[in-house]
Order: C-alpha cells, then structure tokens, then sequence
C-alpha cells in the first residue's frame, strides 16, 4: 500500500530486457529475476484466498509447473517467499490504487479517488481472492517477525495517507472539522467489511460504501 513520501518511480515494478551481448551470466540473472517475479505475483493470488501461511514451495512449484529445487534456489526460505510475495502485493496496489488517485487533487478529490480505486479493487479483484492484506493480516496480527513487519508497514502507509488527505481536505475547510483518527478508522473498517461483504456475494455493499463515503466528505453547512 502506499508510502506517501516514497518515490512512485520506486514503486513500479520493473522487468528487464536481455541486451544483445549479454553475458550468459546476465540472462541467467535476468530470467532468475522474471521468474521470481512470476512465482511471486502467484503467490500473492494463493495468499488472497488462503492466506500467506497457505502458500509453499511445493504448491507454487506444482501450479507453475516449475521445480521445487529451482524455487528453493530462488527464495531460500519460506519466509523470503512470504516477504516477496507480499512485495509484490504492494507493487500490484500501488500500481492499481495509490498511483492513479494521487492524480486527483489533494484533499476530498484524492480521497473519493482512492476509495473509488479501492472499491474496484475488491470488486472486480486484482487478486484472486479480494484484498491480499485482509486474508494476510490475521495469520501473522499476533505473530512478531519480518513478515508481520512487512505487512504492518503497508498498512500503516496505506491509513496515513488517508488521514494525510483527511487533514488536508479539513485544513482547507472542503469538509467540517473532524476527528482524522478515529475517521481513519472507521474508513478502514468500511473497506474491509466491503470486501468480506463482496466475497459473500452481497452487491450492494459497493453501494453502501460510497453512501458512507458520502457522508464522511460532505461539505460544511
């Protein structure tokens, strides 16, 4: 999820080429690079509908017809994979959610685009099984670690952008004074019982959410 102040350029994923005259240890390098990239991208739809403690080396090896001693080689550990493939779900977000929204002017514009970017997000899924976070987060919520770090990070970037446009749609009294925190919040909860609501089948849900957005962006009376 985004990371207000971090460059966009750092947040693109970025696929290299084979030059002509490359050594046969650079294509090595750069088809090791492609490969892991796919591996990872898959895992992070296996992850979005069992969770990152449902992926394995094994799993991944078997659905991309790959070997399980190549994707050892790639990852070393399981927990690398989970890191990479967590990675790759914040690229994917950014990619899909942050940068587009970040077009919009700051304020109450950014934010009806970034929960608008969000909404198509979960409704027709980026990931196979909804938000990656949603399922991740309650794996590893209790669990200390780097994987718990990773996925702490993005969630807070993500909500700290939200109250960044919050603050600044209040400052510059495009909406009425309110408490950015507990609104932050009460956003987030939002979004994420949307898209448990989405998973289940209820459509409206899409609906409701713009409803709430409404009210939280109305403008001063």
């Amino acid at each position: 999820m985004n990371e207000h102040s971090e460059s966009r350029e750092q947040q693109a994923a970025v696929y290299s080429t084979e030059a002509p005259g490359a050594t046969a240890g650079d294509q090595r390098l750069v088809r090791g690079t492609r490969t892991r990239r796919k591996i990872a991208r898959h895992g992070v739809d296996v992850a979005s509908l069992e969770g990152l403690n449902g992926l394995s080396i094994g799993r991944l090896a078997a659905d991309l017809e790959l070997s399980k001693s190549g994707i050892q080689t790639l990852f070393k550990t399981k927990e690398n994979l989970q890191l990479a493939v967590a990675e790759s779900a914040r690229e994917e977000f950014t990619a899909a959610v942050i940068r587009p929204a970040l077009t919009a002017q700051p304020g109450v514009a950014r934010l009806r685009a970034l929960t608008e970017r969000w909404i198509s997000y979960v409704e027709a899924p980026l990931f196979a099984g909804g938000c990656f976070w949603a399922a991740s987060l309650p794996d590893f919520d209790s669990r200390p670690g780097k994987v718990r770090d990773a996925l702490l990070l993005h969630r807070r970037a993500w909500l700290a952008l939200l109250a960044d446009e919050l603050r600044c749609a209040v400052n510059a009294d495009e909406i009425t004074h309110l408490d950015v925190d507990l609104t932050v919040f009460q956003i987030d909860a939002m979004l994420n019982a949307a898209n448990t609501a989405l998973r289940l089948g209820e459509s409206d849900a899409v609906s409701k959410v713009r409803r709430v957005v409404d009210e939280f962006l109305a403008s001063p009376h």
